[in-house]
């Protein structure tokens, strides 16, 4: 009976593996719909203090369709900054329903100037800088996630 167990490992492994790999509730997928088209993200979603409080910092990489989106949890103006993050990121401060209040494009690596929403939002998105020039997204354009209720 002990030759079985990495057997029985091995298949329990392959019928919980796709499981998890479906992303049932689809917590990492983030569209944006605007006059540029429709283009798709893969997030990390943080929602708790700590998560927001370290973000993307120290990382030295994000793919350009990456990125990560940070759920306030309720509707209020919200301030971020640079300090200890290594690369440029364009900061898209999204309301409650999904659209785009403004961006911030190519905030500064080590800046710790604050980077201030404008106005009440309830999500910021964080993708590599100059991204959403380059798709052409702008304020108004509306995000589509699992967690944002559009009106």
């Amino acid at each position: 009976m002990r030759t079985l167990w990495p057997l029985v490992l091995g298949l329990l492994a392959l019928l919980v593996l796709p499981l998890s790999a479906c992303g049932v509730g689809g917590d990492n997928d983030l569209s944006i719909t605007g006059a540029g088209g429709t283009h798709h993200f893969t997030v990390e979603v943080v929602d708790t203090e700590a998560g927001r409080e370290k973000g993307l910092m120290f990382r030295t990489s994000l793919a350009p369709d990456a990125g990560m989106l940070f759920d306030f949890k309720d509707t209020r103006p919200v301030s971020f900054w640079m300090q200890n993050t290594f690369i440029p990121l364009d900061m898209i401060f999204i309301r409650p329903d999904g659209v785009i209040a403004n961006i911030h494009a190519n905030a500064r690596p080590q800046d710790p100037t604050p980077i201030p929403s404008a106005g009440p939002i309830m999500f910021v998105l964080e993708i590599p800088g100059g991204r959403a020039a380059a798709l052409g997204i702008v304020a108004g354009d509306v995000v589509k996630h699992q967690r944002m209720q559009p009106q």
